[in-house]
């Protein structure tokens, strides 16, 4: 049975005398660095100068400078900008106060699973993972609850990375909700895995073939939206509640007959061999080369295919459907 600790079992002096240097203000870092304030631990935000973060990062309270000068006066450093942007990063305004004794943080194991970042043995290395958006860390915390964390120490130099790596997910509510112990390779094969083959690559795709092939077949775009998107929250919503049997507890028979007698006629033994091949890929390093060549070629693929998929039919009838949608959250 996997580990999993509470409130009960981080203990908060581990952070208490040590500065945390928040690098970055935005989804992730604005709910990091207000979380761990509001619950008494000493924070500075990190960032470049002139970020359009800065004004924001001091309205709310907090210490403000640039990330050189943040990681030097920090004990605890949390990485917590893209994962492109990290190595360079760290190469340029953290390394350098990388002194003994230190602890440097991620909420994503990528750049040190695949040896971008190569701290030097003598600094404590952990990460704590939300497994949520940072705008929902942040609600969660106010309203006095927490986004499950992950948690996994990649060098302990001091013995007490651990610690002070639940003290951290206890500042930033993840402890009331469960922080459960990984590893770094762990959380980035299966984060990756997960985003590829399931919650982006795979449900975006069925969504899209769906959407295609009803209007192909001759029914209005706008009904194909409705069921082949829209209500794609609406399941989710019941599984996220409750599992898939809650979900096939909600629905209808019909529905739930459906479910049972044709899921596995669309994800086949073909498509299950080609999941594993993207495993294959995660795990042997061949995407994580593939996407930092594509950042360090300037991302033509990248901005390609953002640029064409926002053109998709499913894109433009979505937009025109969700301005009558006003109960949607703009």
């Amino acid at each position: 049975m996997a580990k999993l600790y509470y409130q009960e079992d981080c203990d908060p002096h581990f952070l208490a005398d040590k500065k945390v240097a928040v690098i970055g203000f935005g989804s992730q870092g604005h709910a990091h660095a207000l979380n761990l304030h509001d619950s008494g631990a000493d924070v500075i935000v990190g960032l470049y100068e002139g970020s359009k973060s800065w004004e924001q990062a001091e309205k709310a309270g907090l210490a403000v400078a640039v990330a050189a000068e943040a990681a030097q006066q920090a004990r605890v450093v949390m990485i917590l900008v893209n994962d492109e942007k990290q190595a360079k990063l760290y190469r340029e305004s953290i390394a350098p106060h990388l002194t003994p004794g230190k602890y440097l943080a991620f909420a994503h194991g990528f750049n040190i699973h695949y040896g971008q970042i190569a701290p030097p043995p003598e600094v404590n290395v952990f990460m704590i993972a939300p497994k949520g958006p940072g705008h929902t860390v942040r609600s969660q915390y106010v309203e006095g609850r927490g986004v499950p964390d992950l948690v996994a120490v990649h060098q302990d130099p001091s013995g007490d990375t651990l610690n002070v790596a639940l003290a951290y997910a206890a500042g930033i509510g993840g402890a009331r909700a469960g922080v459960l112990q990984t590893t770094f390779k762990e959380e980035t094969e299966t984060d990756l895995f997960g985003e590829q083959c399931v919650l982006c690559g795979g449900v975006s795709e069925l969504m899209k073939a769906g959407f295609d092939m009803l209007v192909a077949a001759g029914y209005q775009p706008e009904s194909a939206y409705f069921e082949c998107v829209h209500e794609m929250k609406l399941i989710i919503d019941l599984v996220n509640q409750g599992g898939l049997s809650f979900m096939r507890y909600s629905i209808s028979d019909t529905a739930e007959y459906g479910d049972y007698s044709v899921g596995k006629r669309i994800i086949t033994e073909e498509t299950r061999r080609e999941m594993k091949k993207v495993l294959a890929e995660i795990q042997d390093g061949t995407f994580a080369k593939n996407w930092i060549l594509e950042n360090q070629a300037g991302r033509p693929h990248f901005n390609a295919m953002r640029r064409m998929e926002a053109e998709e039919p499913i894109e433009t009838v979505g937009r025109e459907l969700r301005k009558m949608m006003t109960w949607l959250k703009k």
